[in-house]
């Protein structure tokens, strides 16, 4: 039952609204508000009042002012860097090795026979550029189908107003060559790309040496031979695991080519990974320093090398986290042979935070570009993604993808025999700003990074008093040979070790958050105006009782409003229930309004009115008023 009045008082309060107008509302708030300077408003004398009036003005919009200026530097979202060190038992990185050489030249050779020849004319014609001094006359024809896919042309600037171009297997290129014979050293190259043979759509990559025109042109023929070999074809004419790494050593325990992940990389061909952690769990160190590291012993076999393709001679190694995918390209150090190289490593962990505070990932399932290299089973990383956008993107507007890069389902690798224009497209693409800002907005960072910071050193290695027998014993173990099949041009020894186990985390941290915003608003509020968080809900319940007042009055306006339509329709008054009596007994008789007309004569109703029904009414009998009875 008190539920019940509770309910019916809060309904009448809500239909009453507070009972105030605007200014009675107002003068209340004023007077009962915590804050000061509305109080002295109302009850200083006229001077004072315009005084105080116009400071709580001052101060209010100081106040929200300083809130605009805290809200937006919340919103910003910013962050503050950490540093700290750390000491405890790390997991060893995982180490891939591949050979600057992708592939031993004595198993791809029957593959680039053509390309080799061609090169080999290519070069006599841009150092004997003069008739008569070529040996091409007593040698089989050229198959020039691959040069006139993507030619390479010199540019003679010796007239820098007048640069001369000269084909270089062009017949009529002679004339040029001996006008300029000794210029055309300092000749510039252009590598020409066209989007089919004979057309007039062509792109050009301007290179002021031939080394890096000859290397680029060879790369991309390369590159289109390559694609149409099998996987396997490719990965056996690669450099095997055990012809690779002659010896190994981690800490104390023995190791083998057998303890290596092989996989197949575009630009290195077989590489091969030391604790990867894909099928066991990744190896601890046990203690810093050179004894408790990996040690390797590395051939390879540089006499087997494609003497067009790769200028540097070496192993190519990375270190990078378990899982994760070695982009050697980017990250990756040279070795070079006949050196030992010791790397000394430390370790930086790298902790961002994640939205709103930045647009980092924590395992890629939010980036918009479909991962290619998830079918390695390794974790996210950007360089992957890119990859893989553009990847996506070439294949998408070539209709083919890039050999360097793994393809998607259903998709074939480019080459010139089923995409001749696959070099134009693949040149436009690849300096096209707008396709690579649209990668690079897709792609992410990861929200948790390792790094590992080498520091490196080398010394010449066997010395000259000791390379006699460790080449005996190394070439005995790998071809169970007395002699000696190895030699410092092919040998290299690394060693590779944490520094320390202090280890630096880099941590963001959040330099605004809630409980900084909440106090600074109400430290602004209370210097200025003397408030706290009451005086807000104050503020807030005049608001409502405002709102209250506007409704009611919306409403009163409304029936008023109905009221005067209803008059201006029906402008006489309603009879009353002793004329409607009078008129039910006393069929002549009209209501005083309608005149002193008979009642033939009266007046019609208006058009649409129902006739009235008299039979329904009926005189109720009046009783007498007793002396306890309300009177009106």
């Amino acid at each position: 039952m008190n539920l019940k009045k509770y309910f019916v008082r809060a309904l009448h309060r809500l239909q009453k609204g507070p009972g105030y107008t605007y200014k009675e509302l107002l003068v209340w708030y004023c007077d009962n508000t915590n804050t000061h300077g509305p109080k002295r408003i109302i009850k200083e004398g006229p001077k004072k009042k315009l005084i105080w009036f116009f400071l709580t003005l001052l101060f209010a919009s100081l106040v929200f002012w300083q809130w605009g200026i805290l809200i937006n530097t919340y919103l910003s979202y910013n962050v503050t860097s950490s540093l700290s060190i750390g000491f405890k038992t790390m997991k060893f990185p995982a180490v891939t090795v591949c050979n600057a050489n992708p592939f031993k030249y004595s198993e791809v050779k029957y593959l680039l026979t053509d390309l080799d020849r061609l090169i080999e004319a290519a070069l006599e014609r841009i150092l004997q550029p003069t008739p008569g001094n070529s040996n091409e006359s007593s040698s089989p024809p050229l198959n020039l189908e691959l040069w006139y896919q993507i030619p390479l042309v010199l540019i003679d600037e010796h007239d820098k107003d007048n640069p001369v171009i000269l084909d270089i297997f062009e017949s009529n290129q002679t004339a040029a060559g001996n006008q300029n014979s000794a210029d055309n050293q300092t000749a510039a190259d252009d590598q020409i790309t066209c989007s089919h043979p004979g057309s007039d759509n062509c792109t050009y990559r301007n290179f002021s040496s031939a080394a890096q025109a000859v290397t680029e042109w060879y790369v991309l023929q390369f590159t289109s031979i390559l694609s149409k070999v099998p996987l396997q074809e490719r990965i056996r004419m690669g450099y095997q695991a055990e012809d690779m790494i002659l010896a190994c050593l981690y800490g104390a325990e023995p190791c083998n080519y057998k303890n290596f992940t092989q996989i197949y990389h575009p630009d290195h061909g077989n590489c091969y990974i030391f604790n990867w952690g894909m099928d066991e769990e990744a190896l601890n160190s046990s203690n810093p320093g050179a004894e408790f590291g990996l040690k390797l012993i590395l051939d390879i076999s540089q006499q087997d090398y494609i003497p067009y393709l790769s200028s540097a001679a070496g192993a190519r190694l990375m270190l990078h986290q378990q899982k994760s995918f070695p982009f050697l390209k980017d990250q990756g150090i040279y070795a070079m042979a006949g050196t030992e190289t010791s790397i000394g490593v430390l370790v930086d962990e790298l902790e961002r935070m994640g939205y709103p505070y930045s647009d980092c990932t924590m395992n890629g399932s939010d980036v918009p570009v479909k991962n290619l290299y998830s079918q390695y089973n390794t974790s996210y990383s950007i360089q992957a993604c890119l990859r893989s956008c553009f990847q996506n993107d070439m294949i998408e507007i070539c209709g083919c993808g890039h050999y360097m890069f793994p393809l998607p389902e259903g998709a074939n690798y480019c080459n010139n025999d089923d995409n001749p224009g696959w070099a134009y497209c693949y040149s436009l693409l690849r300096s096209s700003i707008r396709h690579r800002q649209i990668c690079i907005d897709s792609c992410k960072e990861t929200c948790n990074d390792t790094q590992y910071k080498m520091t490196i050193s080398m010394a010449d290695w066997p010395s000259e008093a000791s390379e006699d027998w460790i080449f005996h014993i190394l070439s005995y173990e790998r071809d169970m040979s007395t002699n000696v099949t190895l030699d410092r041009n092919g040998i290299i020894k690394l060693n590779i070790y944490f520094q320390e186990y202090n280890y630096r985390t880099i941590s963001e941290s959040a330099s605004t958050t809630i409980v900084w915003l909440l106090s600074n608003l109400g430290g602004q509020f209370g210097f200025w105006m003397g408030g706290s968080v009451l005086c807000l809900i104050e503020f807030g319940e005049i608001i409502i009782d405002s709102l209250w007042i506007t409704v009611i009055n919306m409403i009163s306006w409304c029936k008023g409003l109905k009221q005067k339509r209803a008059q201006a329709r029906y402008p006489d008054a309603p009879p009353t229930v002793s004329e409607l009596a009078e008129a039910h007994t006393n069929p002549g008789f009209q209501h005083e309004d309608a005149g002193a007309l008979p009642r033939d004569e009266a007046l019609p109703p208006e058009p649409g009115t129902p006739p009235p029904n008299y039979d329904s009414l009926r005189v109720q009998p009046v009783g007498v008023l007793g002396p306890d009875s309300d009177a009106e």
